[in-house]
């Protein structure tokens, strides 16, 4: 079910039907580095996460992440989202998508459509955006989008202290 479409791209909502895409965008050593290792050795892996943390954000937040495809093809090329990070009290908005997809436009485009919908529609008013310090691509990215250096910021779990932006 599509939840946006822009001029090349569609944010559908993630099922488990999408388990094997996620599976190996989630494996891509960029992912890893930029994101971190989520743990999804396997297909079934995939589906507990998606059920385990899409469809639940779906169900408690009315947001989430979202697959990116391709409008003219359906072909899957990664996914963007809102993150409800309640140890930070900020709405994160976030993204990856598979390495021969990126320096085309795609994130921007997919990243803009759902910032202006989290706005708009669902009346978020502040969006915030965590980055490896490293990350230049998304730092690029979440500058154009409009939003600010804040802080650094260390979430659970995670060895890198990040880069806090927002609007």
């Amino acid at each position: 079910m599509t939840l946006l479409n822009t001029d090349r791209l569609l944010l559908d909502f993630i099922s488990e039907n999408d388990a094997p895409f996620l599976h190996q965008l989630m494996n891509n050593p960029s992912f890893i580095k930029n994101i971190g290792d989520r743990n999804i050795k396997t297909i079934g892996d995939a589906k507990n996460f998606i059920k385990s943390r899409f469809l639940k954000s779906y169900k408690h937040n009315g947001y989430g992440y979202y697959i990116i495809k391709i409008k003219e093809t359906n072909e899957p090329i990664g996914f963007c989202g809102l993150v409800n990070r309640i140890e930070l009290d900020i709405i994160d908005i976030g993204y990856a998508l598979l390495p021969k997809f990126t320096s085309k436009g795609f994130a921007f485009e997919a990243t803009k459509a759902l910032y202006n919908y989290a706005q708009q529609t669902l009346n978020i008013p502040k969006i915030a955006a965590i980055i490896e310090p490293t990350n230049t691509k998304s730092l690029a990215l979440i500058k154009k989008l409009g939003l600010k250096y804040k802080k650094k910021v260390q979430l659970p779990e995670e060895d890198i202290e990040c880069l806090l932006y927002s609007n």
